[in-house]
Formats: C-alpha cells, structure tokens, sequence
C-alpha cells in the first residue's frame, strides 16, 4: 500500500469551452508548451505545461470528454457561468509578465498589487472563466 511518498502530481484538468482556442489561449498568449495532441474519441487528448516544468501537464478538457451525461450538462453549466477553477504561476518579474498578458488582450481581473504574505501578485481570467493568478516572490 502506497504511504503516499510515492505520489507525483502530472495532470491537472483545466475545463475549457473550446479546444482550438483553449490551445491558441493557451499556447500563444500565455506561453505554454504543447505536450500532447492526439485524437481521443471525439475530441483530442490535449496538454500543455510550462516549459520550465516537464512533469506537469494542464489537460484543456471540454465536457464531451466526460462519459456521463449529468456530469457533461454541469461542466456546460460552470462554463456558462464562468465559476471554474485557478492555476497559479510563479514568475521572477509578475509586472513584465502583467505587461505581456495585458497587451495580449488576456482579460485582467487584477493588477500587480504587494500582497501582506510576501508575494506580489496580479490576475487574469481565460475565456472561460478559470482564473489565472501569477506571482513573484518578494525578498
């Protein structure tokens, strides 16, 4: 039995509306690697990680993916509502990285502000409503 030493974190669902543009979103503004883009069923089995973390991979998952019907209308229903999940990214310069993703035209929902924990952090969200926080470690 596992004593959970053993475990490693690899995949982390992110739930998007749209696999084309989640890529495009994901890949050319954010700055995400590719990792995998294969046929699966319908969609694709599609991944992306930071190119500084090999082992890590976001799967941009539509809710066609999910085998239940129920469980396919509730993911339907978060993506309408835009109530989805956060990644949060280190960065060493959050204000250059805020610049960059700003004028991309990714959607800010904050701007770098020094927080009292000893980061100094900003926000944005994806089309779909899965906030994106970044974050730089104060000295």
């Amino acid at each position: 039995m596992s004593s959970g030493k053993d475990l490693a974190l690899t995949h982390v669902s992110v739930l998007v509306g749209n696999q084309r543009e989640a890529l495009e979103f994901y890949r050319d503004a954010i700055g995400l690697e590719v990792r995998q883009d294969m046929p699966f069923g319908k969609v694709r089995w599609l991944t992306v990680g930071p190119i500084s973390q090999p082992t890590i991979e976001f799967l941009l998952e539509v809710p066609e993916m999910v085998p239940n019907d129920g469980v396919q209308q509730g993911a339907r229903t978060r993506i309408a509502t835009g109530a989805q999940g956060t990644l949060i990214f280190s960065t060493d310069d959050v204000d250059a990285t805020f610049a960059r993703l700003k004028s991309a035209g990714v959607e800010v929902a904050q701007p770098p502000v020094t927080q009292p924990y000893g980061v100094r952090d900003c926000g944005f969200r994806d089309p779909w409503g899965n906030h994106l926080r970044f974050s730089q470690l104060m000295p």
